[in-house]
């Protein structure tokens, strides 16, 4: 297995458990793809993604299709989508990924939360490179057979497949989302829910005093309505 099923399997055991909070970032996903692309999910790949994400969390359709409203009407504001990096303590790097109608807010809430919490908020590409952009396909197993589909797939740009539960996780390329989506529709998969990861190229391991100090802060910036996703190289 590589480091995408380490990372994930590290990952998934943890946080996201807030359905609120979840409902809050889909919402966003969805107004960013509207923006992007229009309200007609046949024509917007991206937002045909973020609705399948959207299902795969239990997400009401009611809901879905308020967001989906609320990003068409004039009222609504863009969201611009903002990267932070920094250190937490012990020396642990850490992505923030954000996506705000406010920056003056954001960029003062994540400081705060990093030097309250003993860390260090840094300019971009400080942290970034300790890091490999992915993105990824959950795929219903049904009949598929891994290493076929592996052989079907690699023109397309996946890189590492494996098994989690009863379903195949494909990983790619962050620049390889459209290919490998296009790919996997036109074989007719069952996409479970997709997305973009990044991967620490190295991860670093804590005793677990310092572990409790690092995820203070965790807990802060995840907490917030303006970040999407946190990631960092913590073993």
């Amino acid at each position: 297995m590589g480091r995408a099923f380490e990372f994930r399997k590290e990952r998934k055991m943890k946080r996201w458990a807030k359905m609120s909070k979840v409902f809050t970032r889909l919402g966003k996903d969805i107004v960013i793809a509207v923006k992007e692309g229009g309200p007609d999910p046949d024509s917007n790949s991206k937002l045909r993604a973020v609705i399948q994400n959207a299902k795969a969390e239990n997400m009401p359709k009611d809901n879905i299709e308020r967001a989906i409203k609320r990003a068409t009407s004039k009222d609504q504001e863009d969201y611009k989508e903002v990267v932070f990096e920094g250190y937490a303590p012990h020396g642990i790097a850490i992505l923030v990924e954000t996506a705000t109608d406010n920056n003056t807010r954001t960029v003062a809430n994540v400081r705060s939360y990093f030097n309250k919490c003993n860390g260090n908020l840094s300019t971009s590409g400080s942290v970034d490179f300790m890091f490999e952009r992915k993105c990824f396909f959950k795929i219903a197993k049904d009949q598929n057979d891994i290493e076929e589909l592996e052989l079907e797939l690699i023109d397309h740009g996946a890189d590492e497949i494996f098994e989690e539960d009863e379903n195949i996780v494909i990983y790619a390329a962050f620049t390889d989302f459209g290919t490998l989506q296009k790919a996997l529709e036109e074989q007719g998969q069952e996409v479970i829910n997709s997305g973009f990861e990044r991967i620490p190229m190295d991860t670093k391991k804590l005793s677990k005093e310092e572990e409790t100090d690092v995820d203070k802060l965790l807990e802060k910036l995840e907490d917030d309505d303006d970040v999407q996703q946190v990631f960092h190289n913590m073993a």
